[in-house]
């Protein structure tokens, strides 16, 4: 019994820490509306 609420505790720990290092993935800072420049065409690439 001790062992199945080992194996318990470790799913549940680790499905936690996944769930929290994905939450933490994304842009940080506000957000940039687009601006015309975009839309010219030909552009040079890489477009940054």
């Amino acid at each position: 019994m001790n062992s199945n609420l080992l194996k318990r505790g470790t799913v549940i720990t680790l499905a936690i820490m996944l769930g929290l290092s994905v939450a933490a993935c994304g842009k940080k800072g506000p957000l940039e509306p687009p601006t015309d420049k975009g839309y010219e065409y030909p552009r040079d690439y890489p477009a940054q």
